[in-house]
């Protein structure tokens, strides 16, 4: 009979974060080079700056989904703390 395998939970997290990386990362190369290609059919029109234009946004997709998977693995966060406005220096004022 076939055994059952069973999977540790960290194992388990772990497939379900690359198969959901893996289907971001797919998606948004998809969508992101198919608006690069109906902006490029819309503004260029040389063959050259179209194919830069679905470049590019294959480019912006796999970049975003690169930020978002980072974080998901518990890396790089891509939401930055606003700066401290009491660390930054009080003007001073100079009367003359």
């Amino acid at each position: 009979m076939a055994e059952d395998r069973v999977l540790p939970a960290s194992e388990h997290d772990m497939n379900a974060k690359w198969d959901a990386c893996i289907d971001l990362t797919l998606r948004r190369f998809v969508y992101s080079s198919l608006a690069g290609a109906f902006g490029g059919l819309v503004f260029f029109r040389s063959p050259v700056t179209r194919w830069a234009s679905v470049a590019f946004g294959a480019g912006v997709g796999i970049g975003s989904a690169y930020t978002d998977c980072s974080s998901n693995f518990g890396g790089y966060s891509p939401k930055l703390a606003p700066p401290k406005l009491d660390d930054a220096p009080a003007p001073k004022d100079q009367e003359e």
